[in-house]
Formats: C-alpha cells, structure tokens, sequence
C-alpha cells in the first residue's frame, strides 16, 4: 500500500507547508478530529484557512504540538479562536513557561522568532496513547532536536509523525548543543527508536510524505557522526538556519537591518565576535556562505530570500 492510500485509510489530510512553516496533519474519523502542529505565526492565516475548507464546518476538537518551536505552533492562537472550546495539547517540560508565557524559557526570543501567545489544556505523556480520528497513536518522547519533542506512532498503519527527529535527508537543528548543552546521543536515541517503531510511512515536520525510512535514517545517522565528529561545523550550520529562518519570513531586507537583527538576537549575539568590526565580518561570512549554497541573493545592501 502507498504513502497515499495509507493516510487515506487512516483518515489522514497532510498540508504540507513550506520551510517556514511546519507541516500540518489532520486527522478525521469517528473519533477526535485533530490537528498536528500548527505553522508559524506569519502563515496563521493560511493555516486557519486550509484547515477550514477540509473540515467543511465540522468542529476541530485537538490541537497537538510535537514541539514549541515557533514554526510549529506559531498558530495555535489563531485556531483557538477560531475554533472555541479547541483542547490544546503538548509536550511535557514546558507547561508552565507556557502559562507564564517566558519567551526566554520558550526560545522566541533567544532565536528572534515570533509565537502569539496560547493557551495548553493537557499534556502529551510519552508512553501514553491518544485517540485522533479512528486511530490510537503511541506517543514517544524524542530528545535531541529539542529537549521535550515527541512523535506520534500509528502501529496498525504503520505510520510515524517524526516531526523534526527524522526527515527525509536529515533531522533538524539539535538546539540543546547551540546552548552548550550535549544533545548528539539523544538524537542517536531517537533514530534508533524510529528505527525500532519500523514505520513504512513518515509524515515529517517538514518535506514531503516519504517511504524509505532505512535510507532516510542511514543518511540521518551519517548526518549526525559528522557533526559529533566536528560540532563546530554544526553550530555554524544552526546560525545559518536562524538567518535563513528569517530571510524566509522578511524575503528580503536592507544588511543594516540585519545586522540589527542578528546583534540584538542572544543565539546570533553570543556566537559573534564581540568587536563590531569583527561581528561584521562574522556576519558577512555568514552570508556569503548562504549565497554561495543558493540560499540568498546580494544586491547591492539588499539580502533577497531564495
């Protein structure tokens, strides 16, 4: 049976989003209808929208997070009022920065990204199940990513929602490291669980449905002993997707502006040199190594998503 029928038959809907929103998951049945992950904060709108045509008035009863990245549930607060009376679910650890709102604890602001503020009504226990649509889901926790991710296994369809702890050519930025916290062994713990789960189909935080999970984890594991070997180059790597993170929400603006930006972001601030001259240059670097892989365009003093 193929990805297509798979999530047909387990009453799946997938919109997939771009790289500044996470993927969406809907799931209908005779039981809960539920949203996984919710995009980011600009695409709200779009979000609400799209789940609003494939519902046709029925009510969306669950809102899960896999994770509080904002690019996950930076629309959360846009469905709750569209949707009154909508549980919002997520992970453990972070419940009570969420009711005291710590954009610190929440790493919005340490990241220089944007969440509207919610609501949590319940939390996602690992090694417990959830009924979403016709189907139990298992949810696992899953370090390394970030500190209090999970995924969500459907065992009778074999489906996996992986989040970012497996995509079809990597896994995303293990955040904890970025903090000089290590991580790398708890993201190998998660592959191998992943692999463990044997799922034949994964609906990943971002990119498309895939089936080669072997493969995907093979390149996945090559991924990580590369940067384990060498976690410079991996903490490079994340202060470029929180530039291209941004690029992809600005699409372009002026280099002065950015330089603001990136000098009043903690992630950026504390991985530049503290002279100004030298943060330039740092910045610059930066840049001319996102051109060079395709990522932006310089005109002149413009930065130009690509």
């Amino acid at each position: 049976m193929g990805s297509a029928d798979t999530l047909l038959a387990a009453g799946i809907t997938v919109f997939e989003r771009g790289w500044l929103s996470a993927n969406n998951i809907l799931l209908q049945g005779d039981g809960p209808t539920a949203l996984v992950d919710s995009g980011y904060a600009s695409h709200a709108a779009q979000t609400v929208a799209l789940v609003e045509h494939t519902l046709a008035g029925q009510a969306l009863d669950l809102l899960l997070n896999t994770h509080l990245h904002s690019d996950h549930c930076g629309g959360n607060a846009a469905l709750s009022r569209q949707y009154p009376g909508l549980q919002v679910l997520i992970p453990p650890g972070q419940a009570e920065a969420v009711q005291q709102w710590d954009e610190d604890a929440l790493t919005y602001r340490p990241t220089g990204q944007h969440c509207p503020r919610f609501t949590a009504h319940g939390i996602l226990r690992p090694g417990t199940q959830i009924r979403l649509g016709s189907s139990l889901w298992d949810i696992h926790g899953a370090k390394g990513h970030a500190p209090h991710s999970i995924v969500l296994h459907q065992a009778e369809h074999r489906l996996l929602i992986s989040a970012d702890a497996l995509w079809q050519n990597g896994f995303g930025v293990v955040f904890p490291e970025l903090e000089g916290v290590a991580a790398f062994e708890e993201v190998a713990e998660t592959l191998d669980l992943i692999e463990a789960l044997a799922p034949t189909t994964i609906i990943p935080g971002h990119g498309a449905v895939f089936q080669d999970t072997k493969p995907a984890l093979s390149r996945a594991r090559t991924r990580l002993e590369q940067f384990a070997r060498a976690p410079d180059k991996h903490h490079r790597y994340g202060m470029k997707v929180l530039i291209k993170f941004r690029l992809l929400e600005w699409q372009r603006i002026e280099r002065d502006a950015l330089q603001h930006w990136a000098a009043n972001t903690p992630y950026l601030r504390a991985s530049m040199p503290e002279h100004p001259e030298d943060a330039i240059r740092w910045l610059d670097d930066m840049l001319a190594e996102l051109e060079r892989s395709g990522a932006l365009e310089r005109q002149d003093t413009t930065i130009i998503n690509r």
